[in-house]
This record gives structure tokens, C-alpha cells and sequence, in this order.
């Protein structure tokens, strides 16, 4: 293999998310202590970094238009604050109010306390709730008399739900639930993919109650999501966006230029990255952008390749923040927010009482909501105007909520085509793409398109393709 004669490789990360942040970090980490000392370029096509996560000030309140918050389960997010000496500004959620909400006819049902993603560990709270019918109630229970099924090679999550525990546990409570952490159509909704221990526990224990009980999953003191593990920052999720920009050299950062093809010298082992300011060379590239644009900049290079990532769709949302006079809203706000089912026909498919669950959001006497329109489900809702977005997101807060006058502030924000959405097949595909790639070692592609949307997900992905390029560099160095 031709050893590289440059001294500093120049390495270019190709978007500015935070995929890209954290794999222009790790570089600048591991190659403090090896031989490699590379030159980073970032390059990012829009005024900004940092991809979706957007916080914004207004007076006393802290908005934030995408992620509000990221779960410590996953360990990549809190390591990297840490590692970033941000452990001082991470928070939790408010003790108080661990709790969410299904709508089901017009109002907010409680999730009932030990109810844990699809299955109930406590059965008195459970049969106690009205988010589901007394049939909807024995249909699920049948789980735990249901035999294991025959391995089947990929299911949807529509399937799945409709075999373990019915038809209504999957409009109710799957769709709105676990469908909305990806904004996604449950019926093509990969669930090996996305949860793939919800199968496991299927194999291994027959029935997902009797699963969630013998490993403990279910949190008795709170119902829905383990709130508990939700982390964000004092002053927003913007912190560690600036934080890691501030650890970049001066100059590396280069905004407003878009990649718009690559091609690679053989000969040389050197890319060179056609931007609409020019040609960057590089001696390797991380590709963090989202599939469809990594498509488009490799579409010269491999047509193969790129045809597989423009297969991976995506799903687009807008969120709409709203400050009212608290005591203009008449619900108690007893909990962190509320979901919508489908079969519900609302505007808005979530909101989150965004001053309930963080605390320093918005001044005393003032109550911060986070609506959610859009999704795979919704998608021509987006089509519509602010004007029209807001208008319908207000009608729908004003009912369920019963607030009795205009909102004091408001914000639209547009995320267009930030949720890749999972598919059947979804784990095959990328496979395909792990195969393609590898023709390319001094190519890597980072972002949430691939092994998980979340926060931390896209940091392990972004320091994970830094860490394979930093071995390959060091490797045709000889060191």
C-alpha cells in the first residue's frame, strides 16, 4: 500500500451537525496523542453549526426549536459533555410531573403509572386508565398466553404490535408512542432496526409483559418514557454546539460552502472536494451529511453507493413554541407533555410543556409549550404557511388544554427532512452500503441516517467514523 508522504493529512468533515462536531473533536483528541497531527476542514453549507439543535433567547425565555434533550442511557452525550468540562451544566427534568399524556377523544389521558413503551407491569393502574377500551384491555393481555412466533427476517412495528398485544394497543398507544420518537409510519417502521430488544425479548421470554417484569424495565414511580434519564443543559442544547466549535482551530470552519461532488486521485490516495467556493483536497473525507445529500456529493464517484443512501427517505416536522400567561391555561400541567394518536385527526402530533420539564425555560407566571406538526403521517401539513401552522397549532393547544386567550409570544421553526425514517429492510441496506464503502477506506460517512437518530447516537457515529480514519491515516504513515 503507497505510504502518504504528507506530514499533516489533511482531513475534511463534509457537514456541520453534530455528527460532524463530534467527529472533528475526536480527531483533534486522538491525534493529540499519536503521530498523526491532521489539518481539519469543516465544511458546512448554511450559516451555521450544529444541524437541527437551535436554541434561541427571547427575553426570559429559552426556546429551543429542535432536540430539547438527549438520554443518558446511551453513554456518548454525557461523555463528550464531560470530556467538553459541560458536567457542570447538564440538568435533569423536574421531579415533579414525571409523567405524560395520550390523547383519546379530545382529552389527556394519564399513561398509566409502570407502563413501560407497549406493555403493562402494573395491571391494576393499567386496567384502571381509559386510554384503552375493556376489549382493547383483554386483547393485550392475551400476551401473555401468546406462543413465540417463527423468526421472520425483518417486521414492521405495525405488525409486531398488532400480533402481541391488537389493533387498538397499536393505534392508542405504539403509533403515537414509539411511531413519534421517529416520526414515522408504523407500517413501514423496521423494528429490528430501530428496537430491536422488544424481538429479543419476544425470543427469549415468549411474552414482552413477562420481559419487562423479569428485567426490571419498568419504573413504578413514573409512566412512559424513563424521564429520569432525559438530560439537557442549563442554558440549552446550543451549549455544547459552541463548545465544540470553540474547540476547533481558528479558521477551520468554513460556512456558506456546499459540497457538491468528490472525486479521488488514485495515484495520489487524494480526494478533491468540488464546493461552490472552490476545490478542497483532502487525504481522507467524513461524510456527515444526511443520506440524501451524501448521495448527491458521491453520485460521481459510485453510483452504486449513492442509490442506496437516496433510498433512505425522510420524514420532515416543524415545531411551533407558544408562551402564555399560566394562568390563562386551565390544565394543571401535570406532567411533561402529551402525544397524539393519528386516528385522533389533529393538527399537532405532540407537545411538550417544555417550562414543566426544564427548569429556567420561562419566568414565573409564564407557561413554555412545544407543538409538534408533520411527520410521515402528516407530511401535508407542512405545506401550509406559518400563519396557517400557527393558526392550526393554537386551535388545537386552546382545546385540549382549554387555554382562554391568545398566546404572548410564538415561534415557527421548520425542520425539513431531519428524521430518517427506518424501513423494512433498513439493516440489509446498510449493510450494502458497509460493503460499497469499504472500496474507499479514506471515506467515512457519520450521521443519524444509519445506527440511530438520537443525539448520542450521532456523536458515536461522528467520533466512531473520526477514529476509523485516524487508523487508516496512521496506518499508510507507517506509524
Amino acid at each position: 500500500m503507497k505510504v502518504m508522504s504528507v506530514k499533516r493529512p489533511r482531513i475534511a468533515i463534509i457537514g456541520g451537525g453534530i455528527s460532524g462536531l463530534a467527529a472533528a473533536n475526536r480527531l483533534l483528541e486522538l491525534s493529540a496523542a499519536r503521530a498523526v497531527k491532521p489539518e481539519l476542514t469543516l465544511i458546512e453549507a448554511r450559516e451555521r453549526a450544529g444541524g437541527v439543535i437551535n436554541t434561541l433567547r427571547s427575553d426570559d425565555l429559552l426556546i429551543e426549536t429542535g432536540p430539547d434533550a438527549f438520554i443518558s442511557a446511551k453513554p456518548w452525550a454525557v461523555a463528550l459533555a464531560q470530556r467538553l468540562g459541560l458536567e457542570d451544566r447538564l440538568i435533569r427534568t423536574n421531579p415533579q410531573h414525571r409523567r405524560s399524556f395520550i390523547v383519546r377523544e379530545g382529552r389527556l389521558r394519564p399513561i398509566p403509572q409502570g407502563f413501560h413503551l407497549l406493555a403493562p407491569i402494573r395491571l391494576w393502574p393499567f386496567f384502571a386508565s381509559d386510554i384503552i377500551s375493556w376489549p382493547g384491555k383483554a386483547r393485550m393481555a392475551l400476551d401473555l398466553l401468546l406462543p413465540r412466533p417463527r423468526a421472520k427476517e425483518d417486521e414492521s412495528l405495525a405488525s409486531f404490535v398488532r400480533r402481541r398485544f391488537g389493533r387498538e394497543a397499536l393505534e392508542r398507544i405504539a403509533q403515537p408512542l414509539i411511531g413519534g420518537i421517529y416520526t414515522a409510519d408504523p407500517e413501514r417502521l423496521s423494528l429490528k432496526a430501530t428496537m430491536p430488544f422488544l424481538l429479543e425479548m419476544e425470543r427469549e421470554h415468549r411474552s414482552l409483559i413477562l420481559a419487562m417484569r423479569k428485567r426490571g424495565q419498568a419504573n413504578g414511580a413514573a409512566s412512559g418514557a424513563r424521564y429520569d434519564l432525559f438530560i439537557s443543559f442549563q442554558d440549552g442544547m446550543q451549549t455544547i454546539v459552541e463548545r465544540l466549535v470553540e474547540r476547533l482551530p481558528q479558521n477551520a470552519i468554513r460556512l456558506r460552502t456546499e459540497a457538491c461532488g468528490l472525486r479521488f486521485d488514485a495515484p495520489k490516495q487524494q480526494w478533491q472536494i468540488m464546493t461552490t467556493r472552490g476545490t478542497i483536497f483532502a487525504d481522507a473525507i467524513c461524510l456527515a451529511l444526511p443520506a440524501p445529500q451524501a448521495a448527491r456529493v458521491l453520485g460521481e464517484l459510485d453510483g452504486e453507493l449513492a442509490a442506496d443512501l437516496r433510498s433512505i427517505t425522510y420524514a420532515s416536522a416543524a415545531t411551533i413554541n407558544l408562551a402564555y400567561r399560566r394562568a390563562a391555561i386551565r390544565h394543571p400541567l401535570d406532567g411533561f407533555g402529551f402525544v397524539v394518536p393519528a386516528i385522533e385527526r389533529r393538527a399537532i402530533i405532540a407537545c411538550t410543556f417544555s417550562s414543566v420539564k426544564f427548569a429556567g425555560r420561562a419566568p414565573e407566571g409564564v407557561a413554555l409549550l412545544r407543538a409538534f406538526v408533520g411527520g410521515a403521517l402528516q407530511s401535508e401539513k407542512l405545506a401550509l404557511d406559518d400563519d396557517e401552522l400557527l393558526e392550526l397549532t393554537r386551535h388545537d393547544l386552546e382545546e385540549l388544554l382549554a387555554i382562554e386567550s391568545a398566546p404572548i409570544f410564538a415561534h415557527v421553526a421548520r425542520l425539513p427532512h431531519s428524521m430518517p425514517q427506518y424501513q423494512l429492510g433498513h439493516l440489509d441496506l446498510i449493510e450494502r452500503v458497509r460493503r460499497r464503502l469499504s472500496a474507499y477506506p479514506s471515506l467515512q460517512l457519520a450521521g443519524n441516517a444509519y445506527e440511530g437518530v438520537g443525539i448520542p447516537d450521532c456523536i458515536r457515529s461522528g467520533e466512531s467514523a473520526a477514529e476509523r480514519i485516524l487508523e487508516y491515516l496512521s496506518q499508510q504513515m507507517g506509524s
